[in-house]
């Protein structure tokens, strides 16, 4: 979408740049969307939101106090959110609302650096409607939805994360009051980390462990008020504040919380899976795998979230390097465009097939969530562990991927992609933050690993689960190098199915030599996040493919040429990625690697014409990419002037400083 700036002059290194493109941009835009009628409501909700004056910032985010950003970032979230109550009172409501609001698309466009009401919605409510009764959900989700309390999701502890069975905050059961009584007895087990809970929020779901006639029953969820509905002070016995400034999203409010001997009603533990009944006796579960739900959905969430922020980053470099000129590849010609360095196009155009293979990870998973949830409904829960093994690999690989793939390309864009104004520095603060919330990585990959080993170890009905039924065949395949993408789908295939087998070997051989189980696990674990890792480049690989096959009749010739270029890319990057495993499992020669690398500067030159074409299709307007270097008519220096004469430093030609201490200091070396 062009410059919302509106009639400025676009550097002729771009229109050159988009003279080349040999496909057109809006049928991939389409094509991303979902349809033109999605793309045409897309916009339609860019324009509400992004056109309101109300929803801009008069100084830059990064010029405020920590203080004023969290009070700016209040300000425009109630402001937001009172946008998308008009959209639902509209019959306009619906799920991509929320997923652009909250996520890198819509939502890090209007807070920068966080927003602190984003776990109300992400994971309050959808705990309430996951783990609450009829009659819970019937009291609560209405107060939520309409925003009558604020509420977050408690459950990380200064002293534990992901291990949420070592969670030490306790709630005990008391008969004769019909309470639960939660208390903090350690400074580990404050609550730590969740967003909006250090001022916004006044209610939580606090996950604990429950207490009841002398005996622990493990973590459940509790709704606790945490302030006076009228005051904002908090009620008696929490402890509660902010956690502090932090690399990134210090606009999100995370906090911390405190219990001491606080008593809430024994109906405000969430029972729609567990019970405690008035006199105490406690009624377990029918499977302790419905209290997944709300965990795997923010996994689900998160693909799609590195995609978008991948596809802000590549929009960014990949303009900057066609207008920045520099050095010379030939002496006595004009400095080129750096998108013409061999070494530029190999950091830009891999990641940029990496937005497309997210993106088709994401689609798929989330259909597959819905699917899998819609069973859970009617008591199916046996595809429940495979969704859960494959949201915590496509979790782990995209956003470690998304994180290192932004990073590639802030450092692409040299000293100025240092600048905050390029935006760059504040995305990579975003996405590296994804890769330890909502679990992270290391342990979500060990998590895939237990999964495949049980898989292995059974190989029962592998037919009925997509995602490993390929361990069924794949160490038979014994195909010799092909230059496809098939073949590098089945030598990755090949491969996991070897790393699985020489772990589970590991382990038994460890065991068998007097070494426990677990121990013998964590000396594996090395190997067992490698597989997992593996498997998870797998499904994106394959996923990718299936997804552009599907494209084959359904789009022009020339943008089917393109989707073909940039999954043989991705698959060709990520056989060289893994190609020491790939000579140790498979057929694969030193040899096959001089091809392979070939091949992929091959498509490197093939995308050469097409790259800014591909991000223009991304479609970001010049709000959501908010870069001096990344906006539409590629004006980077006059951007980049003009943010920087934004700083209060230059509110006045000399700074107080100067009389102060400058002066003196230079006076007194005389």
């Amino acid at each position: 979408m062009p410059s919302s700036s509106g009639n400025s002059k676009v550097n002729p290194d771009l229109v050159k740049e988009r003279k080349k493109c040999t496909f057109n941009t809006l049928e991939l835009t389409h094509l991303l969307d979902g349809g033109e009628d999605k793309t045409r409501e897309r916009h339609s909700r860019e324009n509400f939101f992004l056109e309101d004056p109300e929803l801009r910032s008069e100084v830059p985010l990064e010029y405020l106090s920590h203080k004023e950003k969290y009070e700016e970032a209040v300000r425009k979230a109630c402001i937001l959110f009172r946008k998308v109550q008009e959209l639902q009172n509209e019959g306009k409501g619906g799920m991509e609302n929320f997923r652009e609001i909250l996520g890198g698309q819509l939502g890090s466009a209007i807070l920068k650096d966080g927003n602190p009401l984003t776990l109300h919605y992400v994971m309050f409510i959808p705990t309430l409607m996951g783990q609450g009764t009829v009659n819970q959900q019937a009291e609560w989700i209405q107060r939520a939805w309409g925003c009558d309390i604020i509420g977050t999701y408690a459950q990380t502890e200064l002293g534990h994360g992901t291990f949420i069975r070592g969670l030490e905050t306790i709630a005990s059961y008391d008969p004769q009051t019909e309470e639960f009584i939660l208390h903090s007895p350690t400074i580990t087990s404050y609550k730590w980390w969740p967003g909006g809970l250090g001022h916004s929020a006044n209610y939580a779901v606090v996950v604990a462990q429950l207490h009841t006639q002398g005996k622990n029953h493990g973590i459940h969820p509790f709704i606790v008020q945490l302030r006076d509905e009228e005051t904002h002070m908090p009620l008696p016995g929490i402890k509660i504040g902010e956690i502090g400034s932090k690399l990134g999203m210090n606009s999100t409010n995370n906090g911390y919380l405190g219990f001491e001997k606080v008593r809430i009603p024994r109906t405000n533990m969430l029972m729609k899976n567990s019970q405690v009944l008035p006199d105490g006796t406690y009624v377990k579960s029918p499977s302790s795998k419905l209290t997944y739900g709300t965990m795997i959905f923010v996994r689900v969430v998160l693909v799609q979230d590195a995609a978008t922020y991948m596809k802000k980053a590549c929009t960014i470099a990949t303009r900057y390097s066609a207008v920045r000129h520099q050095s010379q590849i030939k002496v006595n010609e004009p400095e080129p465009q750096i998108m013409d360095f061999l070494t530029q196009q190999h950091k830009l155009f891999p990641n940029i097939a990496g937005c497309f293979a997210f993106q088709y990870a994401a689609n798929w998973l989330w259909e597959t969530y819905n699917n899998v949830t819609g069973e859970l409904e009617s008591g199916q829960l046996e595809n429940l562990p495979e969704l859960h093994a494959a949201a915590c690999v496509l979790k782990a690989v995209s956003t470690a991927d998304a994180a290192q793939g932004v990073e590639t390309l802030r450092l692409s864009c040299g000293g100025h992609g240092y600048m905050t104004s390029s935006n760059l520095p504040s995305t990579y603060g975003l996405v590296t933050a994804m890769c330890t919330y909502e679990g992270e990585n290391t342990v979500l990959l060990l998590q895939t690993a237990r999964f495949l080993l049980k898989v292995w170890q059974n190989k029962q009905n592998l037919q009925k689960l997509p995602t490993v039924s390929y361990l069924e065949n794949a160490f038979r395949n014994n195909s010799s190098f092909q230059k496809s993408v098939q073949w590098i789908i089945g030598a990755l295939q090949k491969t996991t199915v070897g790393k699985i087998d020489l772990a589970n070997k590991h382990i038994n051989d460890r065991v068998r030599n007097g070494m426990a189980y677990e121990d013998a696990w964590n000396s594996t674990s090395i190997e067992l996040v490698g597989l997992a890792e593996l498997h998870g480049r797998v499904i994106i690989v394959e996923t990718f493919r299936i997804s552009v096959e599907k494209c084959r009749n359904q789009v022009s010739r020339e943008l089917f040429a393109v989707l073909e270029q940039l999954l043989q890319l991705y698959a060709v990057n990520t056989a060289l990625r893994c190609c020491g495993d790939l000579l140790k499992y498979t057929d694969m020669q030193g040899k096959d690697v001089e091809v392979l690398q070939a091949w992929l500067e091959e498509l490197l030159n093939q995308l050469r014409p097409n790259a800014v074409g591909i991000v223009d299709a991304f479609d970001f307007r010049d709000e959501v990419i908010s870069s001096a270097l990344g906006s539409y008519d590629g004006n980077v220096y006059e951007r980049l002037l003009e943010e920087a004469q934004k700083s209060p430093l230059n509110a006045e030609p000399v700074n107080k400083s100067f009389k102060s201490y400058l002066k003196p200091f230079m006076k007194s070396q005389l």
